[in-house]
């Protein structure tokens, strides 16, 4: 069989496991905005946009109705930034004052923000990238236009885009075998769904964009390599080999071990109850921040306690990880005004230096579900920095009969004071997303950093290292829940440098049990 092209390697940063081929599809380009439009009627300009940004939002909560938990808690984010009041006044300003019609009005608004969110940098200059896609979504609502989204050519392909949108990410269907962008970074949102999803996935891969439609390529999610070009002959194998690899990984079972049989705990990070899976020793990383996204009143104590209620009868031990608000996870109720550096402000722990009540809320509801289940709990807070805080947060946890408290180590200061750290708490989590762009200086969202952001650069398994001796110094687990975890390239690295568990997302448990076997 002819090759449709010559062959030719593409390289990217692979950020989920498994290969496959297939004919290219690239996605669709944002709608273009018309010449504008001499606007007669002001109110009903007004209306348009209002009813537009109506459409995005319920559009939003539809798909989030029906994705994963940690899809969901993407796409109700999303919604959320939809209905901004700010951003609808802002849009029919323009149409009074100016008087643009409504899919410039709205443009001119999106516009406006993006340029905000992107000077303050880091999270939510990655949070800016949403926003164009929400522009798109709704400057096309008020043309009366389809939505832009992830097209469907009736057969099986693989998705090529210059960026996606969380919420094209969370919504893509069977046909879809792997996913390449020209953008992006590998722990933005759209890299961890589809790491979740087991979906092959490339980022950051110049020169993507520039392969043309239905020419077979083949990715490899583990290397970030993309070779353009095969046959279809050469495409089967590559699925096939792929096939028999997941094949031999899901019959391996049991707890995971090294090959000289020292146990390491294969644990899971889930949203909710709908992201429980078998196959792990328990659930390492629970985030609760799912049922607070999007709500303008907080959950009450009744809908907390069942939420986490049903968590705890899936069976094993718990690692909660309490509410980890702030930066791109910003929560209307609480309030929180807006900061010029927020990935370096209020977030995560530190919400409680302002608003206490949250936390003991959380904690009350954590205890009263712990003891209706007679689970085993143990509750972690994000983002501790010090000593005194450690401290503190176990005084709180265990005054309510919760007997394991422990913290993330997401920052410097809390790996170089991991000694001190479990002088005051029963276990430390590193979460190495945020210890790498905290440890380098490096937006964790960026695509020209990526190198620095690398689980195995040295400096930052020196950090974790410090955790670990910490740990076997003080007879007590510290364990990783950060996408390094998932890694099995990494993972045996992290075993070796003494951490007790491993948690990630649940289809990387097969592969990286085979890994520490190996």
């Amino acid at each position: 069989m002819r090759r449709s092209m010559p062959e030719a390697a593409l390289k990217g940063v692979g950020v989920s496991q498994g290969r496959t081929a297939g004919p290219v599809v690239r996605m669709a380009a944002p709608p273009v905005l018309p010449a504008p439009r001499r606007v007669t009627d002001p109110g009903a300009e007004a209306a348009a946009v209002a009813k537009a940004l109506d459409a995005l939002a319920a559009d939003l909560e539809r798909r989030a109705a029906h994705a994963g938990a940690e899809g969901a808690e993407i796409l109700e984010a999303l919604a959320m930034m939809a209905a901004d009041p700010q951003l609808r006044e802002q849009a029919e300003a323009h149409v009074r004052d100016d008087g643009l019609d409504a899919p410039h009005a709205l443009d001119a608004a999106f516009s406006a923000h993006r340029e905000a969110l992107a000077a303050l940098g880091g999270y939510l200059a990655e949070r800016a990238a949403d926003l164009d896609d929400l522009r798109s979504r709704a400057v096309a609502a008020a043309l009366g236009l389809p939505m832009p989204g992830v097209p469907d050519p009736g057969h099986p392909f693989v998705l090529v885009a210059a960026d996606l949108a969380p919420a094209d990410t969370a919504g893509l269907g069977p046909r879809v075998l792997a996913l390449v962008t020209e953008r992006g970074g590998p722990t933005s949102h759209t890299a961890i769904l589809a790491r979740g999803r087991g979906l092959p996935t490339v980022v950051a891969c110049a020169g993507v964009m520039d392969v043309p439609d239905g020419t077979v390529i083949g990715v490899d999610g583990v290397t970030g390599e993309v070779t353009v070009g095969l046959t279809g002959a050469e495409a089967e194998g590559v699925r096939e080999s792929d096939r028999r690899d997941r094949e031999r990984l899901a019959a391996g079972a049991g707890p995971g071990r090294t090959a000289d049989g020292h146990p390491v705990r294969l644990l899971h990070n889930i949203g909710s109850a709908a992201d429980l899976r078998p196959g792990a020793e328990g659930v390492g990383l629970f985030r609760t921040e799912f049922l607070f996204l999007g709500r303008r009143l907080p959950p009450s104590h009744e809908e907390q306690v069942a939420a986490y209620a049903e968590v705890f009868a899936g069976g094993g031990p718990v690692t909660v990880r309490t509410l980890d608000a702030g930066t791109d996870k910003p929560l209307p109720f609480l309030g929180l005004p807006a900061e010029p550096n927020p990935a370096l402000g209020v977030r995560g722990l530190r919400v409680d230096r302002v608003l206490p009540g949250v936390l003991d809320a959380q904690l009350d509801a954590i205890a009263e579900a712990a003891r209706a289940t007679g689970a085993d709990v143990r509750v972690m807070a994000p983002m501790v920095t010090t000593a005194r805080e450690a401290a503190d947060f176990a005084r709180r946890v265990r005054a309510r009969g919760i007997a394991r408290a422990g913290v993330m180590v997401e920052v410097p200061a809390a790996a170089l004071q991991a000694d001190e750290l479990l002088a005051e708490v029963d276990f430390l989590s590193v979460g190495t997303n945020d210890l790498a762009q905290y440890t380098f200086a490096a937006d964790r969202q960026h695509p020209g950093l990526s190198d620095l952001l690398d689980p195995a650069q040295p400096a930052l398994l020196r950090l974790v290292g410090m955790c670990a001796e910490a740990g076997l110094r003080a007879g007590k687990p510290v364990g990783v829940c950060g996408e390094a975890a998932g890694d099995p390239a990494v993972a045996p690295l992290l075993v070796g440098l003494g951490v007790s568990s491993l948690s990630m997302a649940p289809v990387c448990v097969p592969v990286v049990r085979e890994a520490l076997a190996a």
